[in-house]
């Protein structure tokens, strides 16, 4: 881990001056105290200069903490989009990791959903600038074009507030049993989602606002094949009502409304969001 450290802090441009002795190694892999120096180093990237305003509502450190996400992990991203957590995992997995982006599979989906397709052809160039990483480095597929050689082989697969989607287009099944199939009999599944109050109605927690119930999700996942090991409040916002009209996207970073009330939704934050941990079931 020492060297690991060592290797990341040079390839970010970091001086590192204290780092674990190596009496201590040993232990600290196996109890990975020395991942949250790791992550440090990840996070303090200059290359996040634009990430890090929304460090605070997305509580990076904690959330990969509570996923068990280590270095040197094969990890997935679901649907990596704009890349705020490729620039964080790329970096925190290391040389010994392996990062692959995902999207869904869009060959029947509605024209709005097109630019999701041909991940593989996009997104390692734009991840080798965005991290320095080379592009070669960098996996991504669409779910109708993963190699059969993937599954069984991946320690985590990260769903980051993209369930509504899912639910929305009628993938959720589909695509978590993808996820089901990529994992190691002992990976995990980690998810962070908007949550619509315990008694929303149907018709406002159907994905169309963003929000889902967390009743629904952990029911929708379990149903998939996985068993639920963890919740978390890491990424609980009491302050948001979930009733927005324009659903979730009134609330920053998009201010669906424009200046109406931006001031109001500006001090409520991001939104109150679920985080959990499922286990593949045998």
């Amino acid at each position: 881990m020492r060297r690991y450290l060592l290797a990341l802090a040079a390839t970010l441009g970091f001086a590192v001056t204290s780092l674990p002795a190596d009496a201590a190694v040993a232990d600290e892999v196996e109890n990975c105290a020395a991942c949250e120096a790791v992550l440090d180093l990840a996070l303090a990237n200059p290359r996040r200069e634009g990430d890090r305003a929304r460090d605070t509502w997305r509580h990076p450190q904690e959330t990969l903490s509570f996923f068990r996400v280590r270095p040197g992990m094969t990890v997935v991203d679901y649907m990596p989009s704009g890349g705020w957590w490729t620039r964080v995992l790329v970096p925190y997995l290391g040389e010994t990791g392996s990062y692959i982006g995902l999207n869904p599979d869009v060959t029947a989906a509605s024209e709005g959903w097109k630019s999701y397709a041909n991940l593989a052809g996009t997104l390692p160039e734009k991840a080798a600038g965005w991290t320095g990483v080379p592009a070669a480095r960098i996996g991504a597929y669409n779910t109708d074009g993963l190699p059969p050689a993937l599954n069984g082989t991946v320690d985590r697969v990260l769903i980051f507030r993209e369930l509504h989607n899912l639910k929305s287009e009628g993938w959720l099944a589909r695509e978590l049993n993808t996820a089901r199939a990529l994992l190691k009999p002992d990976g995990l599944l980690g998810i962070e989602q908007h949550r619509a109050k315990a008694d929303a109605p149907d018709a406002y927690a159907d994905g169309s606002k963003g929000y889902l119930r967390e009743k629904d999700v952990i029911a929708s996942v379990e149903a998939q094949g996985f068993q639920l090991v963890g919740k978390s409040e890491i990424n609980a916002n009491p302050r948001d009502p979930a009733n927005h009209d324009a659903g979730v996207w009134t609330l920053p970073p998009n201010f669906r409304l424009g200046e109406k009330d931006r001031d109001r939704y500006a001090a409520i934050g991001e939104s109150d969001r679920m985080t959990l941990l499922f286990r593949k079931r045998p």
